[in-house]
């Protein structure tokens, strides 16, 4: 039935919309799998009505929030086609939902504890390092282009009970998404189970996964917080974000079309950076007066000692670009 749903989802948005290069007045229709009232969801919507004033109106922004087009997974299989009727999505930096077996340098910004903190990772997101790694899948006609990068905070553990180290982990189920979690899941002797993110909060609730892992801002927005009130600031990656449009319908786009883009994509990276900064106090306040049980870690050695292993194996997709991504 999900099924069913999903592919009739996806056809009337085809049928109404259509299109890229179909349109006068152009409208492109964006993947979002989290709420509108979501941090990211909020970027999506700054970077929406911003390419609406700077076309005069000509181009519109149609976010489709709440993994209304389907999930990360979904939307990328569609997205990458020729002629999908997904122009724009919301995915994690590293492509790790592409689904092709094909090497990806971006695959280096999720190895675990890479960026130092959040101004490190700004100043890779405003360099050319960024722009290279944006234009990576294009440049290999892998069917979509990177716009900006964004991130949500760093992401923790959470959980249905009290988590304090890496042994409070052991024999747990928890739910992974991609070989970066399955590798931490072994590490600490965890039990990985698959969930897609819109059927996590379901999972947490009967008990088909004990723990997860979010920035703070997404923990809040999709409620997780009322089925597994644990979280402890582990902050094994930064949750980073990368806005991808589908590389035909780039290249179907005016010059002064894909100048709009960039323009908005400069400006939604902008705002999510300020963003980040006023709500992360503000939310934490929010979910402790709400019972959130925070574990604050003031030694992160022995989180990072799980990571070595897998930081050096992953790195070895290109080490000297790794080791400037650690530079900046």
């Amino acid at each position: 039935m999900k099924r069913i749903f999903f592919f009739l989802t996806v056809c009337f948005a085809g049928i109404l919309f259509g299109s890229c290069k179909k349109k006068s007045a152009l409208t492109l229709v964006m993947a979002e799998v989290t709420p509108r009232e979501s941090f990211v969801g909020n970027v999506d919507a700054a970077f929406a009505e911003k390419v609406q004033t700077l076309s005069g109106g000509t181009i519109t922004v149609d976010v489709q929030y709440a993994g209304a087009l389907g999930n990360e997974k979904q939307v990328m299989q569609i997205i990458v086609e020729k002629d999908s009727v997904i122009q724009l999505a919301r995915c994690t930096a590293n492509l790790s939902t592409y689904g092709k077996d094909i090497p990806l340098r971006s695959s280096l910004l999720s190895i675990p504890y890479t960026f130092r903190d959040d101004a490190h990772f700004w100043a890779f997101a405003n360099s050319i390092t960024a722009a290279e790694l944006l234009d990576e899948p294009y440049l290999k006609g892998l069917g979509v282009k990177g716009l900006f990068y964004g991130q949500e905070g760093r992401r923790h553990f959470f959980s249905t009970r009290k988590i304090e180290s890496p042994a409070d982990l052991a024999g747990k189920k928890i739910r992974v998404t991609g070989t970066i979690l399955q590798h931490l899941a072994t590490a600490v002797h965890a039990e990985p189970v698959d969930v897609p993110f819109t059927d996590l909060y379901a999972a947490l609730a009967t008990g088909t996964v004990e723990v997860a892992e979010q920035p703070i801002s997404n923990y809040h927005a999709n409620a997780f917080h009322k089925v597994a009130p644990y979280m402890v600031f582990d902050g094994h990656m930064i949750g980073a974000f990368n806005v991808i449009i589908n590389a035909a319908c780039w290249d179907s786009l005016s010059k002064k079309q894909q100048e709009i883009l960039k323009e908005a994509s400069q400006y939604a990276s902008d705002y999510c950076k300020q963003a980040l900064e006023e709500s992360k106090a503000q939310t934490i306040a929010t979910l402790q007066a709400e019972g959130t049980h925070f574990t604050p870690v003031s030694d992160y050695s022995t989180w990072q000692t799980l990571c070595a292993d897998m930081q050096q194996d992953m790195a070895l997709v290109d080490p000297a670009l790794y080791q400037k991504i650690l530079a900046y």
